[in-house]
């Protein structure tokens, strides 16, 4: 049985390691195929191509999906359509998410501001840990705020700073959902709503939310996740019944920013077939 992952970041965005040691890191697993869906950047898929051609000429087939993660707004939520299979060469691809990336650090500036205002010692610079061409997420200023002693873990500094209802956060603007869906499409890839029961919707929501988003041309639903627990995993694939969608599964893979979370097993409960792959270009060749 062959595995793979379509739900990687690396430090492109708010991962820990570089495209390269990604995709290294997949080999040493055995993994046949991952995805790079890093927030709102195609930036890290050609250094991850070039690994895995070099991986190719040492004997071993990883297959690499080009990938994005796209935030939208969805009643003051934020959601995340994950675009699979894109074409990162698509010039309205690359226009919109580079205007999306001037818009966070806009945004990332304003909350750099708020929490100097309380005598928190935070710069941009400092939030690059060394690699200036990241794109910074609250992952980030989380990390900072940890190792500079502001909060214990991760929930402390999203409760006491990072969170919707502090008085630091910022908020951006999104991409609609149609819009996300729509680029995908158009770059010539699968829309899928990342980790659907991560939202906190009950599930009447949620199917009011996978409605809508199938009306706009969404393909596909992240069923198997790290996260899960219980009948979490059959929740969805009812959905995924019911609005004839595609399966994907990922681990949501950060490196050292989600520790518990390994590339290909989550937390040691994944094993996510490449069936779905192939079911996916099989969508694609019929489309």
């Amino acid at each position: 049985m062959k595995y793979v992952d379509l739900h990687v970041h690396t430090n492109v965005s708010d991962g820990t390691l570089t495209p390269t040691e990604v995709v290294n890191l997949a080999v040493q697993k055995k993994l046949a195929a991952i995805a790079i869906t890093d927030h709102d950047t195609i930036y890290g898929i050609e250094e991850a191509k070039l690994a895995t051609r070099a991986q190719r000429e040492n004997g071993y087939e990883l297959e690499l999906i080009p990938g994005v993660e796209i935030s939208a707004e969805y009643k003051k939520k934020d959601i995340h359509i994950l675009g699979l299979f894109i074409n990162e060469k698509d010039t309205h691809l690359q226009e919109i998410l580079s205007n999306a990336l001037k818009e966070r650090e806009q945004r990332n500036q304003k909350m750099i501001d708020n929490l100097r205002a309380d005598d928190i010692d935070i710069t941009l610079d400092a939030l690059l840990f060394d690699e200036p061409n990241t794109v910074i997420t609250r992952a980030h200023f989380a990390r900072f705020l940890i190792e500079h002693g502001y909060a214990k873990d991760n929930n402390e500094a999203f409760l006491k700073y990072l969170g919707y209802d502090t008085k630091y956060y910022v908020p951006r603007n999104y991409l609609t959902p149609k819009d996300a869906i729509s680029l995908v499409l158009q770059a010539g890839g699968i829309p899928v709503l990342a980790h659907p029961l991560l939202y906190h919707l009950s599930l009447e929501e949620l199917d009011v939310l996978i409605s809508e988003l199938k009306s706009y041309g969404l393909v596909g639903l992240e069923t198997i996740y790290s996260t899960n627990t219980g009948f979490d995993e059959g929740i969805i694939r009812r959905y995924v019944n019911k609005y004839e969608l595609l399966m994907t599964g990922g681990s949501d893979f950060h490196g050292s920013n989600k520790p518990r979370i390994e590339l290909g097993s989550g937390m040691g409960n994944l094993k996510i077939p490449y069936q779905l792959v192939t079911k996916l270009k099989s969508y694609l060749n019929k489309k």
